[in-house]
């Protein structure tokens, strides 16, 4: 595939990138507010809550500037012309790139991350579980360490930045042995040991949701964080991203090695952009 000079690459963040405030910039925008209309609530009132809330409000925050970030682009359309562009979107964030693909309606988008966040959180109460987030440390170490404990790596996130899900004893095991060795450890305020074999219970429901959804061919690639690949099954490929892990580092990776050169943040946060930076350091950097 060859690709024009200054390709870019949209990226959405997932759960973790939320904050308290992080939809004042979108009040009132159009997509946002049928957003809230169809969810029927208003999920920034209970983002302390857990996952059935922070999902649906970073996936509103993260549309809404997206389509900001288009009306913006379009403006530019001269200085922008033969660009090529992709998109990717970090576990939760897929949505949001399938949304600014046109590979699924807004309308059902939002239904379907509403679905997803209620069947996580429904499968963390049943399985009780959690994250464990390593910065620094040798990857085939915490590896190994996962492997003797029973552990999963849920996300390879960035060179030094891996995170660990499963039983909450083991994670103390794999937190105490880390910290010994000098590395330091985060415990994730998740609802359970999410993109790990825990989620299991969660798949059949879901997986029916998007069976019944319809998935149009998108207008530009949206790459999966599960096989840092173009999506070639969306409706695969979303159902397995709540057990399998989620290898956002392959993702860029591959995406600068197939010629985007241009990374652009969309939504609340810069988590995403900080990662790019470890991963692709010679990319350009925008965020929406």
């Amino acid at each position: 595939m060859t690709l024009m000079p200054s390709s870019i690459a949209l990226l959405f963040p997932g759960q973790g990138s939320h904050a308290e405030g992080m939809d004042e910039p979108y009040r009132g925008h159009p997509l946002f507010e049928r957003g809230l209309d169809l969810l029927g609530h208003d999920p920034f009132e209970r983002l302390s809550e857990g996952t059935r809330f922070q999902q649906p409000a970073l996936f509103l925050c993260s549309v809404a500037a997206w389509d900001q970030w288009r009306a913006g682009e379009d403006d530019d359309a001269d200085d922008d012309a033969g660009e090529a562009i992709a998109a990717a979107g970090h576990s939760l964030g897929e949505y949001a790139a399938l949304v600014a693909a046109g590979a699924l309606q807004f309308d059902d988008a939002v239904k379907l991350v509403d679905e997803r966040a209620d069947a996580m959180a429904d499968a963390g109460e049943q399985r009780a579980g959690g994250m464990i987030a390593m910065l620094g440390g040798e990857s085939r170490d915490v590896r190994a360490l996962a492997d003797r404990l029973g552990l999963v790596v849920a996300n390879d996130n960035a060179p030094g930045q891996l995170v660990l899900s499963g039983e909450r004893a083991a994670l103390q095991a794999a937190g105490t042995s880390l910290r010994e060795a000098g590395v330091r450890v985060l415990e994730l305020n998740v609802a359970g040991a999410f993109h790990s074999p825990f989620m299991a219970d969660a798949v059949p429901d879901f997986a029916e949701a998007l069976g019944a959804t319809y998935v149009r061919a998108p207008r530009i690639e949206v790459w999966s964080c599960v096989t840092a690949r173009p999506m070639d099954d969306v409706r695969r490929r979303l159902a397995e991203g709540l057990t399998a892990p989620v290898r956002w580092r392959e993702t860029v990776i591959n995406l600068h090695e197939a010629g985007f050169d241009r990374f652009v943040d969309v939504g609340p946060g810069k988590v995403l952009a900080k990662l790019v930076k470890r991963i692709a350091k010679s990319a350009e950097l925008v965020h929406a």
